[in-house]
C-alpha cells in the first residue's frame, strides 16, 4: 500500500492589515515602542557581555529595564486630553485621567525614571562631535546624514543604539534608524558628556501633541506608555486598574538577541579580535573631552580630524573665507531638526539647529573663490538649515546668461524637435507619391530580326497551351536583351518559353 504525502504549501507573507481592519489600540500604540530591555545577566551570549555589564551599571538601567504594566484606558485618557500649560512659571504637559490631573514635566521624568540628569544639561550634542565619535567607533555608513542606520556600527555600539531606539526614543516604526538627537544621546553616554534624557523625552512628548498624522487619524500617538504609567502610579497610586485592560508592551528576549547578533555579523565586518570599547564604556573613571571634542589630545587612538574634514569638504564643499562661526545673522529656528549642510563643522554651542543655520547662512553671503556660482544661480538655506543652490529664471533680464548645462538642454530639445519635424515630412511625402516598380531610365527594346517569325502551327500550339492563374506574369527587367540569332523555332521551345 502506497501513501502519498503532499508537499507543504509555499509560505506566503501575510498581507499588511488595512487601517480600517485595525482596532484603536493597534492604530494608536506600538508594542515595540518604549519596550523593556533584556540585559542577559547570566552572560549567556558572550558577545554582549561587556556592553550589557555596562548598561546594568549605567544611569539608564532602571529606565530601560523596569517592568511596569500599562493600561489602555489610562494611557488613552491622558493623550486624548493632554495639553501644554504653564504652572508656576514651569512648562508642563497636563492630562486628565479618571477626573484627576496627571502632570508630566522634566523633573518628575528624571525622578521616576531614575535618570540622574544634571538639571543644567541640555539634550544636544553637536554634530561635529557626533560625527567624530562615529568615526572613532569605525562606523562604515554616512555619518553626515540626518539618519544613522545601526547596522553601520560594530556589534556592541549597535546593541547600545538598538536599546536606545527601542526603549527611550519616540520612534513608532523603522527601528533600524536613529535621528541626530538619539545619536547625540548615544555619543553622550559613550563620552560621558552631560545630556538631559528627561528633557529629551519631554521634548518628544511635546512634539507628539502637535502631530496630525494619517496613521492615527489626527489623534495623538500613545507615546511612552510604560514611562507614563510609572508617573501615574507615582502621582495617583489608587487609580483603578483592570487586568483585561492591559496594554501590550514587548520585552526583548534572548532569542531575538541571537538573531540580532546573526544579522549584525552579515552587515558589519568585525575586526579580529574585536576592538575594545573606548570612553566611558571602557572605563567608569573616564572624563569627558572638552567642548565638541570626542577624544583627548593625548589619546593613543587614531586622529579622525583629517578624515572628518575631508568628508565634510567632499560632501558640502569648502568653507568660504567669509564664513564666521560666531555670526548671529540668519540664525536657525532652533528646532533641532538637524541637516546635512555645514552643521558638522560647527563648534561649541551645543545646539544643532542654531549652529547649523549659522553655518549655512554665512555661506550665502560669501561666494568662495574655491567654489564660485555659475551665472543665474544663487545660494540659499532651506527650512532644515541645509545649504543649497537654486537656479534663478529671469526672462526679462538682458544680462542673464544661462549655464552650460541649461544651454545644452535647450540645444538638445531643439534638435529633437527638428528631427521630429523631418520625420513627419518624410512620412507625408511617402504617402502622397504612388509606388512604382518601373525603373527611372527608359527600357530600350531589343532589336528583333525579321527572320524570326513563327509559323501558323507554332502559333496555334502556343495559344492552345494551358496556363494557371497561380503563375506570375512575366516581368520586364531593365537589362538590355542581346540580339537574337535567326533560328528555326520548335513548338516545344515556344511552349516552354511561355512558362
Amino acid at each position: 500500500m502506497f501513501m502519498f504525502i503532499m508537499a507543504p504549501k509555499a509560505w506566503k507573507r501575510k498581507p499588511a492589515m488595512k487601517k480600517a481592519d485595525k482596532s484603536e489600540v493597534e492604530i494608536m500604540s506600538e508594542p515595540h515602542h518604549n519596550m523593556i530591555a533584556y540585559l542577559n545577566p547570566e552572560d549567556k551570549i558572550i558577545e554582549y557581555k561587556v556592553i550589557m555589564k555596562w548598561l546594568l551599571e549605567s544611569r539608564i538601567n532602571y529606565a530601560i529595564t523596569h517592568q511596569t504594566i500599562a493600561y489602555k484606558s489610562l494611557i488613552k485618557a491622558f493623550w486624548d486630553s493632554a495639553e501644554v500649560v504653564e504652572i508656576d512659571g514651569k512648562e508642563v504637559i497636563r492630562g486628565r485621567v479618571n477626573n484627576l490631573d496627571v502632570i508630566v514635566f522634566v523633573e518628575i521624568l528624571n525622578t521616576v525614571l531614575q535618570l540622574g540628569d544634571d538639571p543644567d544639561a541640555s539634550y544636544f550634542v553637536s554634530l561635529k562631535c557626533q560625527s567624530g565619535c562615529l568615526l572613532r567607533m569605525k562606523c562604515v555608513g554616512d555619518i553626515l546624514g540626518n539618519q544613522l542606520n545601526k547596522s553601520w556600527l560594530p556589534l556592541s555600539y549597535k546593541f547600545l543604539l538598538h536599546v536606545l531606539i527601542q526603549c527611550l526614543s519616540n520612534r513608532q516604526s523603522g527601528y533600524d534608524m536613529a535621528n541626530n538627537d538619539l545619536v547625540g544621546l548615544m555619543v553622550a553616554l559613550v563620552l560621558n558628556k552631560p545630556f538631559s534624557i528627561s528633557k529629551y523625552i519631554f521634548a518628544n512628548m511635546k512634539e507628539n501633541l502637535g502631530r496630525i498624522e494619517s496613521i492615527t487619524g489626527g489623534s495623538k500617538f500613545w507615546m511612552y506608555p510604560r514611562s507614563l504609567q510609572m508617573i501615574m502610579n507615582a502621582q495617583h497610586p489608587d487609580l483603578p486598574k483592570d487586568n483585561n485592560d492591559v496594554l501590550k508592551i514587548d520585552v526583548m528576549k534572548e532569542l531575538s538577541l541571537k538573531i540580532f547578533r546573526g544579522y549584525a555579523a552579515k552587515s558589519y565586518k568585525e575586526s579580529d579580535p574585536p576592538r575594545k570599547l573606548f570612553g566611558f564604556l571602557g572605563s567608569n573613571t573616564y572624563v569627558a573631552p572638552e567642548n565638541d571634542k570626542w577624544r583627548h589630545d593625548n589619546s593613543d587612538s587614531d586622529n579622525e580630524e583629517t578624515t572628518l574634514k575631508k568628508m565634510i569638504e567632499d560632501k558640502f564643499g569648502r568653507k568660504g573665507e567669509g564664513d564666521d562661526d560666531d555670526s548671529d545673522e540668519e540664525g536657525g529656528d532652533g528646532d533641532n531638526q538637524g541637516g546635512d549642510g555645514g552643521v558638522v563643522a560647527s563648534s561649541g554651542s551645543g545646539s544643532t539647529g542654531g549652529d547649523q543655520s549659522k553655518q549655512s547662512g554665512d555661506d550665502d553671503k560669501s561666494d568662495s573663490d574655491d567654489n564660485p556660482l555659475e551665472p543665474g544661480y544663487e545660494r540659499y538655506v532651506d527650512a532644515q538649515g541645509v545649504r543649497k543652490i537654486k537656479w534663478i529664471r529671469i526672462e526679462e533680464d538682458a544680462d542673464y546668461v544661462p549655464s552650460d548645462t541649461e544651454s545644452e538642454k535647450a540645444r538638445k530639445k531643439q534638435d529633437a524637435v527638428q528631427r521630429k519635424k523631418k520625420s513627419r515630412k518624410s512620412i507625408s511625402a511617402s504617402k502622397t507619391q504612388p509606388a512604382s516598380t518601373q525603373p527611372s531610365e527608359p527600357v530600350h527594346e531589343a532589336d528583333v530580326s525579321t527572320d524570326f517569325v513563327l509559323t501558323a502551327e507554332e502559333t496555334n500550339a502556343l495559344m492552345s497551351y494551358p496556363t494557371t492563374a497561380s503563375e506570375p506574369p512575366p516581368t520586364t527587367t531593365p537589362v538590355e536583351t542581346p540580339p537574337l540569332r535567326p533560328t528555326t523555332a520548335q513548338p516545344h521551345h515556344a511552349t516552354s518559353s511561355s512558362q
